[in-house]
């Protein structure tokens, strides 16, 4: 347990951030999952909806809940398996 008065804040500090980024972090896999399931359905929705997984993607890189390389491995991956379902 946190003993000083600073490393009390600091953890207050810590639970606060730790409830934004585990909101951003849901917000990040939900919307590239929303992008898998539309390949498998409906491919003109999942070009639609990537979008909005890049811009969840991208916020979460920039807030450092992933790193800026993970960020773009996952936008790559997403548009090439969006690529493929659209030739199929």
């Amino acid at each position: 347990m946190a003993i000083t008065k600073s490393a009390k804040k600091a953890h207050r500090a810590s639970l606060k951030k730790h409830v934004f980024n585990v909101r951003r972090k849901r917000v990040l896999t939900s919307a590239t999952k929303d992008v898998q399931k539309l390949i498998a359905t409906d491919v003109k929705e999942a070009g639609k909806s990537l979008s909005a997984a890049y811009k969840a993607i991208d916020k979460a890189a920039k807030k450092g809940i992933i790193k800026k390389n993970t960020a773009s491995r996952k936008k790559s991956r997403l548009a090439k398996a969006v690529k493929r379902a659209a030739k199929a």
